[in-house]
């Protein structure tokens, strides 16, 4: 059962894991901390090592609290929806036949059966973007790795509610958020570029940074520009 501390007034949820190390997580939207630990840690270890991380939890917490969010979405017709950054209007068009979705000048023409859930909309637009990076991928990814020196051993492309990308760099492996397909064609490159260069440096230090100089010297611009961008809007449920 999870436990609780107290942060000098800041409240954090403590789970037990079978793990080295401790883990700090900080959630949107109000900032909700929990932290992984080992299983057998003594709690004011824990509390000791949370403390030491206040300034960056309190970081994290006014970057979450100030991101801006999309409404709710109905999937229903002339709602917004976007593509690399450009806006278009849902159509939805019910027939009996599989589900299908046009790019149409500037409309997204999602083609369902009748009585089709609100949900199954929400799936068959999300694997329709996580299509579209996947078509996008390949030449950014060969241009990239190629100017780096540098070979992923997988992309995967998936939902992330938390990030916009990961990357590990013992497996060499990246996973990129499926809602990079809604974000101008330069958000994603530059996200590309970030978890490349993990497997160079695979903290944020001042190597890091150097690198990221090197190879995208505008990579601050592209991170703001991507940063003051809505997300998704989610059902927050820990």
């Amino acid at each position: 059962m999870p436990e609780s501390i107290d942060l000098g007034g800041i409240a954090a949820e403590v789970i037990r894991k079978r793990i080295k190390h401790v883990h700090l997580s900080v959630y949107p939207p109000a900032g909700r901390i929990r932290i992984s630990a080992p299983e057998h840690m003594d709690l004011d270890t824990i509390r000791v090592f949370a403390i030491s991380k206040l300034p960056w939890i309190k970081s994290q917490q006014r970057k979450v609290r100030a991101q801006k969010r999309e409404a709710p979405r109905d999937y229903i017709d002339r709602e917004s929806h976007y593509l690399w950054g450009k806006r278009y209007l849902l159509a939805v068009v019910e027939r009996d036949a599989a589900p299908t979705i046009d790019l149409q000048h500037k409309r997204i023409v999602l083609g369902v059966r009748p009585g089709t859930s609100t949900e199954r909309r929400e799936e068959l637009l999300d694997a329709w973007y996580r299509e579209q990076l996947k078509t996008a991928l390949p030449p950014l990814l060969q241009k990239w790795e190629a100017l780096m020196n540098v070979k992923t051993s997988k992309v995967f492309v998936q939902r992330m509610k938390t990030k916009w990308g990961s990357c590990n760099p013992n497996s060499r492996a990246i996973r990129l958020n499926t809602d990079l397909a809604k974000k101008p064609p330069e958000c994603l490159e530059y996200i590309i570029v970030h978890e490349l260069v993990h497997l160079i440096e695979p903290s944020h230090n001042a190597r890091f940074v150097s690198v990221m100089n090197l190879f995208m010297p505008k990579w601050e611009y592209f991170r703001e520009e991507l940063n003051n961008l809505p997300v998704r809007h989610e059902n927050w449920a820990y």
